[in-house]
């Protein structure tokens, strides 16, 4: 008989050498080690971390008081504000499952999400009472509702119960929350966009908003107290795991109710800020603002995107405000980020339409992300890495989520294989580097030629005058399909009209792929910034009728 590894043996898991992570611990490190630096900066609101901290745990114990309990669901209705960040750590201590939703929906949609969730508390800001108003009015089961007032925000009213600040009074200032005692614990509920049919709620857990919060710390090479400009929404997949983020580096979180170019640049310059992220429209916001708002940035600013890499323009407009700009890409279903473009010093040196155009591409995968592949949706076989070969996106490790609640056919399908499966079409270079060509509903398939709408994007990118792009599938009688362009065009650039757009992209790629349609019109978007394509398509439909 074989005996027992020795390594086996008397050598057991123990409350001494493991416990199941969690981001909630970095909030707990921050309160002691630097309990007087800055946690949060918000208008005439400056706060430690031993401040924030007392106020995560009191909401953590008035949230208990309710009657919430380990696995319940907690959502929020608020913008960037403070409440905003403390929801992130609160709501996991009491051991119930934040549901950020996004501020920008209609009733129905949060009606649909209260539901589905069962969530038992809602905390909203008075911006958005009468949505929440109608959304509740739908309800055989209405949650709990805390109204947050903020100062800054003058309008709206009250419709709950409770005011923020005097529900954290009635919650102990040093309750003793527990990490949970598993890491597979569900910590957050994100719905996905549902353009079409209803919204799925992608479930995460602890370990993977863990490991992803450090991710970013290593792949953005992120040093000690870092001071973060809460540009994307904190909604929008727990702002991407950065409020875990910024209390591992006990760094500042600079509060933004509302993405405008003179508040960012004035807080740029208040502050210090040393970091933001943001969809392309930030960048382009950034770049083309009022030069009179760009002077006296004396520092430089890190800035990470998602989504479509910004144009040469705005990365040459970014570099001259001395911001230095981190393509990455992911999905709600990953924490958000999960591939980097890892940029190399010899690239420093190459002009910068070619550095746009190496930033352009999706990158490597984090360090926490243990797998990422190129590849066969049905095989699973590899694609060959030159940069032609289209396959599908395929992610495997912890920072993929546990599933989508109460769908187990559609994680089944996102699953299939024991890979989760993104929908994105892209190539693999020879360096590795994974470029996206398309969403596989994207793809426009033209006399039995797929035509990648990235492609023909990145090329309308390239004209100067140009400042937004996107394109999509119109049917047509004889080619099926045909690439129709909606494009909005700078403020300066009144003379350009459709053909020569269309001879633009004949003249730099095959003529086939180029655009048989121009329409000129500001492009949809939704409230993280994601151009709306399926509305395009819907516009490009009725013009083929």
């Amino acid at each position: 008989m074989k005996q027992e590894n020795q390594y086996n043996l008397a050598l057991d898991k123990n409350a001494a050498n493991f416990t199941p992570l969690s981001p909630l611990t970095f909030i707990e490190r921050a309160a002691t080690v630097y309990p007087l630096h800055t946690a949060v900066v918000y208008g005439s609101i400056r706060r430690t971390w031993a401040e924030t901290y007392e106020r995560c745990r009191r909401l953590a114990s008035a949230l208990r008081n309710t009657g919430v309990e380990k696995g319940d669901t907690v959502a929020v209705m608020l913008p960037n504000i403070p409440a905003m960040v403390e929801v992130h750590f609160g709501v996991p201590m009491a051991g119930a499952v934040l549901n950020a939703l996004n501020i920008r929906l209609d009733a129905d949609a949060i009606a649909f999400m209260l539901k589905h969730g069962e969530a038992r508390v809602l905390l909203t800001d008075r911006e958005f009472s009468s949505t929440i108003k109608a959304a509740v009015a739908q309800l055989e089961q209405p949650p709990l509702i805390i109204d947050v007032d903020d100062p800054e925000f003058s309008g709206g009213e009250f419709i709950g119960e409770l005011e923020y600040e005097d529900f954290l009074q009635e919650g102990l200032p040093d309750f003793e929350w527990r990490a949970p005692e598993d890491e597979w614990q569900a910590i957050s509920l994100s719905y996905t966009s549902g353009t079409t049919g209803d919204p799925k709620g992608v479930v995460t857990h602890h370990r993977g908003a863990h490991l992803n919060a450090i991710s970013h710390i290593l792949s953005w090479n992120m040093s000690a107290h870092p001071v973060y400009l809460w540009t994307l929404p904190l909604f929008h997949c727990n702002g991407w795991c950065f409020p875990w983020t910024v209390a591992a580096l006990n760094g500042t979180n600079v509060c933004l109710r509302a993405v405008r170019a003179e508040a960012v640049f004035d807080l740029l310059k208040k502050e210090k800020v040393t970091h933001l992220c943001g969809a392309p429209i930030v960048l382009n916001l950034m770049a083309h603002a009022d030069e009179k708002l760009k002077q006296g940035i004396d520092h430089q600013v890190n800035v990470m995107t998602a989504a479509a890499a910004p144009p040469p323009a705005v990365l040459e407009a970014m570099q001259e405000m001395n911001f230095n700009v981190t393509h990455t890409y992911g999905l709600t279903e990953t924490y958000g980020p999960a591939v980097v473009c890892a940029w190399h010093e010899q690239w420093d040196s190459l002009p910068i339409t070619e550095q746009a155009e190496l930033k352009s591409r999706q990158g490597v995968r984090y360090s926490m992300l243990e797998q990422l592949v190129v590849a066969d949706p049905d095989t699973l076989e590899a694609v060959p890495h030159d940069g032609e070969t289209v396959g599908e996106i395929l992610f495997r490790g912890n920072i993929v989520m546990k599933g989508y609640l109460k769908n187990p056919q559609a994680t089944q399908k996102a699953f299939e294989g024991g890979w989760f499966h993104s929908g994105d079409l892209a190539v693999c270079h020879k360096d590795g580097y994974v470029e996206i060509r398309d969403r596989s509903k994207d793809i426009i398939i033209s006399g039995g030629e797929n035509i990648s709408s990235i492609e023909i994007e990145k090329t309308l990118y390239r004209h100067p005058a140009v400042l937004e792009a996107a394109v999509v599938a119109r049917p047509d009688e004889k080619w099926g399909e045909t690439p129709c362009a909606f494009v909005t065009l700078k403020d300066t650039a009144n003379d350009i009209n459709e053909q020569e757009l269309i001879d633009w992209c004949r003249d730099n790629m095959a003529h086939f792929k180029a655009p048989k349609t121009v329409i000129f019109t500001p492009l949809p978007k939704t409230s993280t910034g994601k151009i709306q394509k399926f509305i395009l398509r819907q516009q490009a439909q009725v013009l083929s009728t």
